[in-house]
């Protein structure tokens, strides 16, 4: 197969679509990203990255919190809508129609109409160039009862969730295996085999 060589660029793809809220009851907007990562576990910690000057920038450093709000395919023309325009101008919660709910631990407010909303309180903002990171330990996660099973295990292929590619916006609505799938078959045979 040829490969044709590009100059460098964020060509990693596809990645999530969120909306990262941020303020308090007084002054609040939401800003759509999709340069949004996990970069620990244990604790839990999630990074999004933001120019400088953005009218978000200010206000999550004031606050030191965020919250990433994942868009699913029924609010995702209002995600793109949160991405094009600013919130200097406009009032985003109240554009959209979106019901404002204030995180437990920090009250950064949370976007009800999002399937997932993840709460982080800000550890630390890295300069990169064109965009500060911001690290936010993640605090506490919200999710819509409906994706949880019997058993208090959570479905995200419920969540109906969006994907970003170069551009365009993507649902994901086809599993093609699991964490180990490659494997799995693998192990199965192998206990067979040792039992014949």
């Amino acid at each position: 197969m040829e490969k044709i060589k590009f100059k460098p660029s964020t060509l990693l793809s596809p990645v999530p679509v969120v909306m990262v809220s941020m303020g308090d009851k007084n002054v609040s907007n939401i800003i759509t990203v999709a340069w949004v990562g996990t970069v620990n576990s244990e604790p839990p910690m999630i990074s999004i990255s933001v120019r400088r000057q953005r009218y978000s920038y200010d206000i999550i450093n004031k606050h030191k919190t965020f919250g990433v709000n994942l868009v699913s395919a029924d609010i995702v023309e209002k995600a793109d809508w949160c991405g094009v325009k600013s919130g200097k101008e406009y009032d985003k919660f109240k554009e959209c129609n979106f019901t404002k709910f204030y995180g437990d631990i920090t009250g950064v407010p949370l976007i009800k109409e999002s399937p997932v909303n993840v709460e982080c309180e800000v550890k630390e903002v890295v300069s990169l160039g064109s965009h500060d990171m911001f690290i936010g330990e993640v605090v506490a996660v919200y999710t819509n009862a409906s994706l949880s099973d019997n058993k208090g295990k959570l479905d995200l292929a419920k969540a109906n969730l969006v994907s970003y590619a170069h551009g365009e916006y993507y649902a994901l609505d086809e599993r093609l295996g699991f964490f180990g799938f490659s494997v799995a078959r693998e192990e199965v045979l192998r206990r067979r085999m040792g039992k014949e």
